[in-house]
C-alpha cells in the first residue's frame, strides 16, 4: 500500500453526493456499503447516489444543481469511474472536497469506443444510447487542471483492468493518494479502504 497524506485536513461534512460511473447506477455496491456506514454510525450526515443520465452535461447539471442546494461549505462528492470524474468537475466548480475512486481521466477518449445502445450494470433489461455529442461533451468537461488539490483523496488500484493506475497517479499527483496493490476496476476490496476515506472526510473520531 502506497499512500500520500494530505496536506491539510478538511472540514467534516453534513451532505455526501456519490455519483456511480458509467453503466452502473444507485445499487453500486460500494455507494451501499457507504450509506450503510453512514446509517449505522453517522446518521446526522446526508448521503444521496443519484441515477445520472448518460447525457454528461445533464448529468453535471443535476450533480450542481444537488451540491448547491445543500449548505455552503457542508457538502462534499464522491465518485467512481466516470463518477470520480463528474466529482473532479463538481469540486473544480464548486470548490467541495472529493473522494474519486479508480477515476477516469479521460472518460472522451475512452468512452468513444461506447457510443450506441448500452445496457444498466446492474439491470441488463435497461437500454441507454450513449450518443457520439456525449464524448464532445466530456472533452469540452475536462479541467484543464486541479486546483487546491489538498481538497482531493485519489483511490486508485494497481489492478484497475480498465483504466491505466500511473496515468490516475498522475492526473492525482499532489493530492492525497492511496495506490492499492492489485483490486480491480471496482475496487471489490472497498471495505479495507473505507476507513481511510471516512478519516479523511473527518467523519470518525
Amino acid at each position: 500500500m502506497n499512500v500520500n497524506a494530505p496536506a491539510q485536513a478538511i472540514s467534516a461534512p453534513t451532505h455526501l453526493l456519490y455519483l456511480h460511473g458509467f453503466r452502473s447506477s444507485p445499487r453500486s455496491f460500494k455507494a451501499l456499503r457507504l450509506q450503510e456506514w453512514l446509517q449505522q454510525h453517522r446518521p446526522d450526515v446526508t448521503c444521496s447516489c443519484p441515477q445520472l443520465p448518460p447525457s454528461p452535461l445533464l448529468a453535471l447539471a443535476q450533480v450542481l444543481a444537488t451540491l448547491r442546494g445543500w449548505p455552503s461549505g457542508q457538502v462534499a462528492v464522491l465518485g467512481s469511474s466516470l463518477g470520480g470524474f463528474y466529482a473532479t468537475v463538481a469540486a473544480e466548480a464548486v470548490g467541495c472536497p472529493a473522494v474519486v475512486i479508480n477515476p477516469a481521466v479521460n472518460p472522451a477518449r475512452d468512452l468513444a469506443w461506447h457510443v450506441g445502445m448500452q445496457t444498466g450494470y446492474h439491470d441488463p433489461t435497461q437500454h441507454f444510447e450513449f450518443r457520439p455529442e456525449y464524448v464532445d461533451a466530456l472533452r469540452v468537461l475536462t479541467p484543464a487542471a486541479l486546483t487546491r488539490r489538498e481538497r482531493y483523496l485519489a483511490l486508485i488500484a494497481k489492478g484497475d483492468e480498465l483504466l491505466d493506475w500511473r496515468e490516475m497517479a498522475a492526473r492525482y499527483a499532489g493530492c492525497s493518494l492511496r495506490l492499492v496493490e492489485g483490486s480491480d476496476h471496482g475496487l471489490s476490496d472497498f471495505d479495507e479502504h473505507l476507513p481511510f476515506l471516512l478519516h479523511f472526510l473527518q467523519l470518525t473520531p
